[in-house]
């Protein structure tokens, strides 16, 4: 089929896919996309800025040998940023970007004339936006069908830009992910002698665990979290709380534990840890801003529990309702009460467990990229160049 598709373009055609700073999940992602397009005769250039001072402080910055480095400058106080790339991209067949208001270049990219074919990388809007109908979301949905494709985060993130006029046969849904494989060899290498360890270190009785994981600061609702706590521990008295994280209501979070000695925080852990201390949970309590710690909680067959609460991120799409995990009314008594029937219900929560290693399978930086080539595949071989693509697009 590949071979069909680039009949007629001469030379292998060249996706160029621009980031505004490299983030080390995605290293993987670019890796094994590389491979998938090399499959394709479609050759592959990363061209990467650099963060603001604040996000070098984060220490999550990634590093691809092949990656092409390009001038960046924020100005307002990092509200903006200026990339120049008309030299490294004039030659490209295809060039995608992030869609963030902030990126001046892209706004120059979507107004001046362009030989090459344009696509949007994204959410398809902010989530977290307080004012979703403000000129900010108003703009980012007009700049929505000036691309000529789109590579949508998730299907939430696709029905946003279906919603905005773009068209759904020129969107690729991407089910963006991070590297899982060496969580699952984690997981599995995981061993009940090591979890009874870690729950008597914990000082944790044999009763139920439910365990949140996360950065501690607003989106997240650590005050919901904590009362829902008390609520399923006052119906199944020998439940506890695990919070695994720290962030700016870390102070909340130790005067819980405090006062509770049924709660535990055990602040930030990474790799065969994190999977260590999620394995020990039976449930993923989030009840703010869900995320790609979705993946965390298929990988280790822990079913998340989050709420209705309009603050999560495009990944909240890989929830399938009484499948994978529970999404319940934002209300502490529903959400408690939800988590007490499943604590209640052993067949009930291996069900949802079978559902979380299904959607582990599924959910990988693998498929990702597999799904990432096929879209650029097509996207190249579209019909008509990329001025006639967006002045057939219409816009709400």
């Amino acid at each position: 089929m590949s071979s069909q598709l680039h009949a007629g373009r001469g030379t292998s055609p060249t996706v160029c896919i621009v980031q505004r700073r490299l983030t080390h999940y995605r290293v993987p992602l670019f890796e094994a996309l590389r491979d998938e397009l090399a499959r394709r005769d479609i050759r592959l250039r990363v061209l990467v800025g650099q963060g603001t001072p604040a996000e070098a402080m984060k220490k999550d910055a990634g590093e691809l040998a092949w990656a092409e480095p390009l001038a960046t400058r924020y100005l307002a106080g990092g509200r903006l940023c200026w990339q120049p790339m008309h030299r490294h991209i004039r030659h490209a067949d295809l060039v995608i970007v992030t869609q963030e208001n902030k990126l001046l270049q892209n706004h120059l990219l979507l107004v001046a004339p362009r030989r090459f074919r344009l696509a949007f990388w994204g959410h398809g809007a902010n989530l977290q936006s307080g004012r979703p109908d403000g000129a900010k979301e108003r703009f980012k949905r007009w700049t929505t069908c000036r691309a000529d494709w789109w590579f949508a985060y998730t299907r939430l993130s696709a029905d946003l830009v279906r919603a905005a006029g773009f068209s759904a046969d020129r969107t690729t849904v991407l089910n963006n992910a991070i590297d899982t494989a060496q969580m699952q060899q984690q997981r599995r290498s995981v061993t009940p002698a090591e979890l009874h360890a870690l729950r008597d270190a914990l000082g944790f009785g044999p009763g139920p665990v439910g365990v949140f994981v996360g950065s501690l600061y607003s989106d997240k609702r650590l005050a919901f979290l904590l009362e829902a706590a008390a609520a399923i521990r006052a119906q199944v008295p020998d439940f506890q709380l695990l919070i695994v994280g720290d962030g700016p209501d870390r102070g909340r979070v130790e005067a819980a534990c405090a006062a509770q000695p049924w709660v535990r925080w055990v602040g930030v852990k990474t790799g065969r840890d994190k999977v260590l201390h999620v394995s020990l949970a039976q449930l993923m309590l989030n009840p703010g801003l869900v995320g790609l710690g979705i993946l965390d909680a298929f990988v280790c067959g822990t079913p998340m529990m989050t709420t209705d609460c309009g603050l999560h991120s495009p990944e909240i799409a890989y929830l399938d309702q009484g499948v994978n995990g529970l999404m319940t009314a934002n209300d502490v008594g529903a959400y408690a009460e939800a988590c007490v029937r499943l604590l209640r219900d052993p067949v009930a929560l291996d069900g949802l467990r079978a559902g979380c290693a299904a959607s582990a399978d599924e959910y990988t930086v693998q498929n990702m990229a597999r799904r990432f080539a096929e879209g650029i595949d097509r996207a190249l071989a579209d019909a008509g160049d990329a001025k006639a693509g967006r002045e057939a697009h219409e816009c709400h």
